[in-house]
C-alpha cells in the first residue's frame, strides 16, 4: 500500500513551487501568483512539512531551492498537466465546454425560431457543432435532466430548483380550421358552438395539448378526439386534410400556406404561452451555454 499524501501537500502549493522555481525570487513568484511574498513563503515551508524534508536553504535572505525542490518540481508538473488534462476531459464527457451544443426544441420551433439562434451562435463560436433533437415538452425537460441535451428550446416548465430559464416570447393558442371551413369568416371562435365537431390532437406531455385541455375545460364540455399524434406538423396536416379541428400556437401560422386557418379564440378561452430557453442551473457557467443564453437574451431585446 503506498504512503497516504499529506494533507498539506495541495495543487495549489505545488503550483506556488513551480513559479518559485521558475523565477527563482519569492518577490517575482509573488507577482506572478498575484498573492503576497508572505503566502508564497508560507505554501514553501508548508510544502517542506508535508514531504517531511527539506526543500529550500537560505543564503543570506534569499531562499535557494535543493536537489530535491527540483525533483518535486518535475513531478508537480506532470501531475498538474495530467490532472488539468483529466478535469478537461471530464468536463467534455459531461458536455461542459466541448466542441459540440446539443440542444432540444418544440417541433413548432424549428420553422424560425431554432434556425435564427442557431445562425447567431455560429456567428459567436464558428467551431462550435450544434444538435439538435427534436419532443414534447415533457420529454425535452426529461432529457436536460438526464444530460442527454444541454439546453431545451420549449415552453417555460413549472419552477424547478435545479432548471433556469430565459424567457424568449409569448405566443397566443388559434382555433385551426381547414381553408374554408363554416368558421372561416368568424372573426373568433366561441368553442360552445363547436360541441358537434370532431377534433384531432398531439399527445400528452406536448405543452399545446395542455393549453388544448385547459381550453374545454373552460368550455365545460369533452372534444371528441379522434386522433392524437407526436408531432405539431402531423396534426396540421390532419386539420389541412379535414379529419378535424384543433388549437394550435400562432408560430405555425403560414406554414401550410392557405390549407389551415388560424382563427382566434373568444377572450374567455385565450391561452398563452411563454417560449423560452431551459438549462440546468449546475451548468449556467458553461461557456457554450453562456453563448447560447447571450444570444437568446439579444434575441429577447431585439423582438421587443
Amino acid at each position: 500500500m503506498r504512503d497516504r499524501i499529506d494533507e498539506e501537500i495541495t495543487f495549489r502549493k505545488l503550483e506556488v513551487l513551480l513559479a518559485f522555481m521558475e523565477t527563482g525570487n519569492l518577490a517575482k513568484a509573488a507577482e506572478a501568483l498575484n498573492v503576497s511574498t508572505v503566502s508564497v513563503h508560507r505554501a514553501l515551508h508548508s510544502l517542506e512539512q508535508g514531504v517531511r524534508c527539506a526543500l529550500f536553504r537560505h543564503e543570506g535572505r534569499n531562499l535557494k531551492s535543493t536537489e530535491a525542490a527540483q525533483m518535486l518540481a518535475d513531478v508537480a508538473q506532470e501531475v498538474i498537466t495530467l490532472m488539468s488534462d483529466g478535469i478537461r476531459a471530464t468536463r467534455e464527457a459531461a458536455g461542459y465546454s466541448s466542441d459540440r451544443l446539443k440542444i432540444g426544441s418544440l417541433y413548432s420551433l424549428t420553422i424560425q425560431t431554432v434556425p435564427g439562434i442557431v445562425v447567431d451562435i455560429k456567428v459567436r463560436r464558428p467551431t462550435l457543432q450544434v444538435e439538435l433533437a427534436l419532443g414534447s415538452n415533457a420529454e425535452l425537460l426529461d432529457k436536460l435532466k438526464q444530460g442527454a441535451i444541454d439546453a431545451a428550446l420549449m415552453a417555460l416548465p413549472d419552477t424547478d430548483p435545479e432548471v433556469e430559464s430565459i424567457p424568449l416570447f409569448e405566443d397566443d393558442i388559434f382555433f385551426a380550421a381547414p381553408a374554408g371551413s363554416p368558421y372561416a369568416k368568424q372573426e373568433a371562435i366561441d368553442l360552445q358552438d363547436c360541441r358537434d365537431e370532431t377534433f384531432v390532437s398531439l399527445g400528452d406531455g406536448f405543452v399545446t395539448y395542455r393549453g388544448f385541455i385547459e381550453a374545454f375545460r373552460v368550455a365545460d364540455f369533452t372534444p371528441k378526439v379522434t386522433m392524437r399524434v407526436g408531432d405539431i406538423f402531423s396534426l396540421m396536416n390532419l386539420v389541412s386534410g379535414g379529419v378535424g379541428y384543433t388549437l394550435l400556437p400562432g408560430r405555425v401560422r403560414g406554414v401550410f400556406g392557405d390549407k389551415v386557418q388560424l382563427i382566434p379564440l373568444k377572450p374567455q378561452y385565450l391561452m398563452r404561452q411563454t417560449i423560452g430557453v431551459s438549462f440546468l442551473r449546475a451548468r449556467e457557467r458553461d461557456p457554450n451555454l453562456l453563448a447560447l443564453m447571450a444570444v437568446c437574451r439579444l434575441r429577447t431585446r431585439s423582438a421587443g
